[in-house]
């Protein structure tokens, strides 16, 4: 359990926590929120000891190991499956022990414990945990040193996934991540045997990993149980409490100053304005949480063209002569919205870099519209932005003509604001740098946009913006992102990236997150074929189709338990000193329906399974 008591904590003299207080249960998967700036990550560094509490205090189990990802793996020559493997600093030392010790006694007791901590089949959890995040038993036999620190930053993330500590910290874990590793990601966390506290934007994520949101906002936490969308919709409705009762006040208030300022000189009328004057000092302010963080995205509409817009055909396209891509034949409209899906490496990059003409084409042609013009957004030209200009300096280079009141128009029209507009790139944050980079990518009204992670550095606030602004947006979208909301509302076609080729995805997303899933996949070669099955009897399928209604109806009733449970464990007078007799009855409650649900979820599979072959 950790439990946050009224801490206070500023940085430069501002304040970011005053008098904050949380509970977290163990075993809970809690999502922290907030807008970018409010202090989630230096909560982190605060639960991890690296800074120190101006007041308050933090506390955690005695022998808790609190466990997060690292800066990135080094690039050395060790393998990436035993860099993981090293990341168990408990098992790498009873390892080294277990070679030199001598005494019996010892002896037993280390065997012991490397039983405990499953010691004998760390390597194929090991290669699991690799194999999820994207690399493949070659990869994993390669040093670190092979690959970028993008990939590095995977190892590390597997590293620690597979240290298993009992709090397990992760700020923004699917940055690095494409499609495919987040939504892996994804069902390992929310398996996850101990305590995690996530750090997040993505709304798919916080609604699938998640069972409560940790919310930071006006320098307080404030716990809420359920997923990402509950919370949103509670809030909502605290939000619409909360303003309307600051109506209220303001109309009270300004009521009672009125009569003081026409009365208070008045000796008739003195004492009573001296009476509203104390009532209008009584009356504590309704504080208005903060609102949303500037949500404003404005791309300009280009003029329509005649279709299609772009063709490629028979294209054939890679690198230094080796082709990543082939056999093209594709066609984008001005109104086309396309998701490009595929793990990293399978070439989606290369086929937006071919699609933009920032790559040539091997073979083929690539027929484009003479007016077209095209945006290109990738997750590195945030770096590239000049750090010792600011974002006034950027667009006055671009817009040389426009006057600084037009210029700071066109800023803000991307929710630059003015602070912003002459602050220097360098001290502005990741979601300010990726404004003014996806405001410099459109600033052409281009008739094609591609954006490649347009959602790293942006919180979620911002990318409802982007969706919004995506929707009323008159050209063609291409999308690489991990982010499935992001996808889900957008895109309307879907393409497969795959061993070299590009095809139509005719299933939806959620369709594709279910096969990646899936521990079955789907063989590449042609089977051979099968005799016929012998179907099942109609009576043997109505058995069946009974014994997955009972299950779904035993998952759903300990679905129910869980969450009265949670509510329960949830509530900061359980952790009173009076009352720890009685939270450990609750804790064994809990992890006893946990270990119901999973034995449910499993017998449901099964049922489920049965039904399937039987009826196919």
């Amino acid at each position: 359990m950790l439990k946050i008591s009224n801490i206070s904590y500023s940085v430069e003299g501002r304040p970011l926590f005053d008098g904050a207080s949380a509970t977290i249960p163990d075993g809970h998967k809690v999502g922290l929120v907030g807008r970018n700036g409010t202090g989630k990550t230096t909560l982190f560094r605060l639960i991890r000891g690296e800074l120190a509490l101006e007041g308050g205090s933090l506390s955690l189990p005695s022998r808790a190991q609190i466990g997060g990802v690292a800066q990135e793996v080094p690039s050395n020559e060790v393998s990436l499956i035993d860099t993981v493997l090293a990341a168990h600093s408990e098992r790498a030392s009873l390892l080294a022990e277990a070679e030199t010790a001598t005494d019996p006694i010892r002896i037993a007791d280390i065997q012991t414990r490397l039983s405990d901590i499953d010691a004998w089949s760390a390597e194929a959890r090991a290669a699991s945990i690799l194999k999820g995040l994207g690399f493949d038993r070659e990869k994993q036999a390669m040093p670190c040193s092979a690959f970028s620190g993008g990939w590095r930053m995977r190892v590390a993330l597997a590293g620690v996934l597979f240290a298993q500590p009992d709090l397990l910290l992760l700020d923004e874990p699917t940055n690095y991540l494409d499609l495919e590793g987040a939504i892996w990601l994804e069902s390992y966390l929310a398996k996850y045997p101990h305590t995690v506290i996530i750090i997040s934007h993505d709304r798919g994520l916080l609604n699938r990993s998640v069972g409560s949101i940790l919310h930071l906002e006006d320098k307080k936490l404030t716990f809420y149980n359920g997923a990402y969308d509950t919370f949103a919709k509670t809030r909502a409705a605290r939000l619409a409490t909360a303003e309307a009762e600051a109506k209220k006040q303001s109309a009270r208030r300004a009521h009672l100053q009125s009569y003081v300022d026409r009365f208070r000189y008045k000796a008739d009328k003195a004492r009573q304005a001296q009476s509203r004057l104390k009532a209008i000092a009584r009356l504590e302010p309704i504080t208005r949480p903060q609102e949303a963080a500037l949500r404003r995205f404005s791309f300009p509409e280009p003029e329509e063209l005649s279709p299609p817009i772009l063709r490629v055909e028979d294209g054939i396209v890679g690198y230094n002569g080796t082709a990543v891509l082939s056999k093209l034949d594709l066609r984008i409209d001005q109104d086309d919205r396309i998701a490009l899906l595929g793990q990293n490496g399978e070439g989606k990059s290369t086929l937006a870099k071919l699609i933009s003409d920032r790559l040539r084409p091997m073979a083929g042609r690539v027929v484009r519209s003479s007016k077209l013009r095209i945006g290109y957004f990738a997750q590195h030209q945030v770096d590239e932005l000049h750090i010792d200009e600011t974002p006034l300096d950027h667009i006055r280079r671009l817009r040389p003509s426009k006057t600084p009141a037009q210029l700071r128009a066109i800023l803000g029209g991307f929710g630059i604001g003015a602070e912003q507009t002459e602050t220097l790139v360098g001290r502005l944050s990741g979601g300010q740098k990726a404004r003014l980079s996806l405001l410099l990518a459109t600033l052409d009204a281009p008739h094609m946009l591609i954006l490649d992670e347009p959602t790293n550095h942006l919180d979620i606030e911002s990318r409802e913006g982007l969706v919004e602004a995506l929707t009323a947006y008159s050209g063609a979208v291409i999308l690489i992102s991990h982010d499935m909301h992001l996808l889900s509302l957008v895109a309307d076609r879907l393409w497969l990236v795959k061993d070299g080729k590009v095809t139509p995805y005719e299933e939806d997303l959620e369709t594709y997150r279910k096969d990646l899933l899936s521990t079955e996949k789907p063989s590449a070669q042609k089977a051979p074929p099968k005799s016929k099955p012998v179907r099942a009897s109609r009576d043997e399928i109505l058995a069946l189709r009974s014994e997955v209604r009972k299950s779904e109806a035993r998952l759903e009733k300990l679905n129910v338990m869980r969450d009265k449970l949670a509510e329960k464990l949830a509530d900061p007078a359980l952790y009173e000193d009076t009352r720890m007799g009685e939270l450990a009855t609750w804790n064994s409650k809990y992890a006893e329906v946990m270990e119901a649900l999973d034995r449910a979820e499993n017998l449901w599979m099964v049922a489920q399974g049965k039904l399937e072959k039987a009826t196919a």
